[in-house]
């Protein structure tokens, strides 16, 4: 009866807070070359994403070279840097594989291809005890939604680019992403591990605002330009998942940026 009522007032409680699980847009980080012509993307609710695109300018690139990504100052308060590595080296990945299969990524040192910066602009910690209680909560909770403790959650925004060989930005986004109290973002004991679960996130929308609209995704090249990142399939990281209800970094392949 007492762990029936507990999952009740669970539920009760992050229904009560459904109407707060829309991700606010954040401020520009300075990081971008440029922020002019940056337009909020309709139609979503969970992500918060400001991006812009030069059509013929994104259509005549086709090399690329993808800088490590950069945190912003007082991006990361209160982490640890062995943490905040993490989270730079999975952002460093998921961008590279969603580029990859729409642009040549090229080697660092090629000064003739266009360049991709990218920049975490906030990391908000994951609190790993509540992140624990809720996973056990959840294995009690019929259906694909968990819920999160309130005020347990964490969140990442980053701003990227698309700098073409001449100097002149061809794309940016300024993107952020909170983890739900009710939903489908699974609780982590890393104190990042929401961050490490949302770059995959961020690195789609880069795909998406970066390639012009009628370029399709293409076959990886072999060798795999991303390899030093970490293999992609992560069958490992999926089986954990589904066993323990938590994501844990160490089986997803996550490397901090070197």
């Amino acid at each position: 009866m007492t762990s029936t009522l507990l999952r009740v007032s669970l539920c009760a409680g992050a229904a009560l807070s459904l109407a707060a699980c829309q991700t606010a847009p954040v401020g520009d980080a300075g990081f971008l070359t440029t922020y002019d012509g940056l337009k909020t993307k309709p139609g979503t609710l969970r992500v918060a994403v400001r991006d812009r695109r030069d059509e013929a300018a994104s259509a005549g690139i086709d090399r690329i070279v993808i800088e490590p990504a950069q945190l912003v100052a007082g991006a990361a308060e209160g982490l640890a840097p062995a943490d905040v590595a993490l989270v730079l080296g999975e952002v460093d990945r998921q961008v590279c594989y969603e580029l990859s299969e729409r642009f040549t990524v090229l080697p660092a040192g090629d000064t003739d291809a266009a360049r991709v910066r990218v920049a975490i602009t906030r990391i908000t910690p994951t609190e790993p005890v509540s992140s624990g209680a809720a996973a056990v909560a959840n294995a009690f909770i019929p259906g694909p939604l968990g819920v999160r403790v309130p005020g347990s959650t964490g969140a990442l925004a980053a701003e990227a680019e698309l700098i073409a060989a001449a100097g002149v930005q061809a794309a940016a986004v300024a993107w952020a992403r909170s983890a739900n109290v009710v939903g489908m973002d699974t609780p982590s004991l890393s104190r990042v591990g929401d961050a490490l679960q949302f770059a995959e996130v961020f690195g789609d929308q880069v795909g998406d605002s970066f390639a012009p609209k009628d370029r399709t995704v293409r076959p990886i090249s072999d060798p795999d330009p991303c390899a030093r990142f970490g293999p992609r399939d992560q069958g490992a990281g999926f089986l954990v998942r589904l066993v323990t209800g938590l994501y844990v970094p160490e089986v997803q392949g996550v490397r901090p940026q070197e």
